[in-house]
């Protein structure tokens, strides 16, 4: 007979993973994550019409690299600085670190455990996969370690939906958020682009990246959300501080009902 105690683990765990699959980006981490399967298990298994697309794509930017050696030049400047994976993660430090300065502990933590759940996840797959870059008699650029999933286009992804998640978790007004998503779409093409462009990943590669990165950021988010409810911004306009601080946010209600009404002398 199952002891109580475990049998009632289990419900919690299965009403648990029942809320996480409820949330919106739950949902969506499935999605991403399946996608990432697939491609994944496409090229390992040699679907030849996907390797030869990946081929003809590399093909074909390679010859524009090389007759083109100002853009290339643009490419590494972009690829090494702007959305190279240190970069990306100084970026979510600065959040993590505002966010500890502000008191919000715990989901600072939160992010930068999941940053770093993405670093071992992706070197995992790699060795596990381990696909060989693509060769070239005239390289343009250089990478070293397997190929899959590409690493710039993982952490770039990962990254803005981190960042964005914690700018609408903040209460961040809405045109900043705007502005944010327009930024992480544009990073994350540009990582994809630039690591093809480059030849130093195959088109999957970077298909395979953002879509890991997306939604192992997105499962992480709705992890939160799943296991800290009490912890989430207030969708009535008093912020992530006053969420994290219901004393606070009592207070601030009684204060404005008698600001309206005032008590008799």
């Amino acid at each position: 007979m199952p002891h109580p105690t475990g049998r009632r683990q289990s419900q919690q765990s299965r009403g648990a993973l029942a809320v996480w699959i409820s949330e919106p980006a739950g949902k969506a981490a499935l999605l991403l994550i399946a996608a990432a399967a697939l491609a994944i298990a496409l090229v390992v298994a040699g679907v030849q019409p996907v390797l030869r697309t990946d081929r003809a794509v590399a093909a074909h930017l390679h010859t524009v690299a090389l007759e083109h050696p100002g853009f290339t030049h643009a490419g590494r400047i972009v690829t090494d600085w702007v959305v190279d994976p240190w970069t990306m993660r100084l970026l979510l430090a600065a959040a993590v670190v505002r966010l500890w300065h502000r008191r919000q502990r715990l989901i600072a933590v939160w992010a930068a455990c999941t940053s770093a759940a993405e670093w071992a996840i992706r070197g995992v797959l790699r060795w596990t996969i381990g696909r060989e870059r693509p060769q070239w008699e005239r390289p343009v650029d250089s990478a070293e370690f397997a190929a899959m999933p590409s690493g710039h286009a993982m952490t770039a992804a990962a990254t803005c939906v981190l960042l964005l998640w914690l700018a609408r978790w903040a209460a961040l007004p809405a045109a900043l958020l705007h502005i944010g998503v327009a930024a992480a779409v544009l990073t994350v093409a540009a990582a994809c682009f630039t690591r093809v462009f480059l030849g130093v990943h195959w088109l999957t590669d970077t298909l395979a990246g953002a879509l890991l990165g997306t939604g192992l950021a997105m499962a992480s988010a709705a992890a939160w959300h799943t296991t800290h409810p009490s912890r989430n911004a207030s969708s009535t306009g008093t912020g992530a501080a006053s969420a994290t601080r219901p004393g606070r946010a009592t207070h601030l209600a009684t204060r404005d009902k008698e600001a309206v009404h005032p008590s008799p002398p």
